[in-house]
């Protein structure tokens, strides 16, 4: 199968994003994209982006519209599926553990 976009194609950026910073911290900025082998647009757009997920991951509360809730709900009333090799994996005896000397051994 042979793939129609050129290898290595991005999607055209077309939003603009400006930001102030002092002196220093732009030509700190740019130590860093030059660490790292790339421009300061680059460097910014990729931690940026890492930081943004990391935001959104740590999340602990989250509000749903009323579509939102339901399909929520929906989830999490299915019944849990049976995983036979997770069941298989915690009867094992964990590898982190070392039994202590005077208990017997399963």
């Amino acid at each position: 199968m042979t793939s129609t976009k050129p290898q290595g194609h991005r999607p055209a950026k077309t939003s603009r994003i400006e930001l102030r910073a002092t002196e220093d911290e732009r030509d700190l900025l740019d130590r860093a994209a030059a660490a790292l082998g790339t421009d300061r647009s680059s460097f910014l757009l990729a931690q940026g982006r890492l930081a943004a997920q990391r935001v959104l991951a740590d999340r602990e509360q989250f509000v749903l519209d009323a579509d939102g809730q339901q399909e929520w709900e929906r989830i999490n009333n299915r019944p849990a599926r049976s995983l036979p090799g997770l069941a298989r994996l915690l009867e094992r005896p964990s590898p982190f553990i070392t039994p202590a000397a005077d208990q017997p051994q399963a």
